[in-house]
């Protein structure tokens, strides 16, 4: 599998996009994440901060084999900016796709 260089807008979307599906704590959100990218979780959890501070997620804690994991949900506002960025983002892939495809030249 061949990675290209991830945004940190897109390690956004990517990281909405998986708490949009289900509430999840970093390392599996991460995981899922590394599918696609090569990222790391110095990288990651800084991000999770930020959609965090900006209203797009928020956390509680629960209990797993004794130990303690935050979970990240995401809210409506979390919702809207997701929608914002895959419109974004598919416009940048067409994009991309008309170039590598040849459709489009300047």
């Amino acid at each position: 599998m061949y990675y290209y260089p991830v945004s940190a807008v897109l390690t956004e979307c990517l990281i909405l996009s998986v708490v949009e599906q289900q509430d999840s704590y970093g390392y599996e959100i991460s995981q899922t994440v590394k599918m696609v990218a090569s990222v790391k979780e110095s990288t990651l959890y800084p991000i999770l901060r930020k959609l965090e501070t900006g209203g797009y997620l928020t956390t509680y804690s629960e209990e797993f084999q004794g130990r303690k994991r935050k979970y990240y949900s995401i809210t409506e506002e979390g919702r809207k900016q997701l929608e914002y960025l895959r419109k974004e983002w598919r416009e940048y892939r067409d994009t991309i796709d008309d170039i590598v495809e040849g459709r489009l030249r300047k």
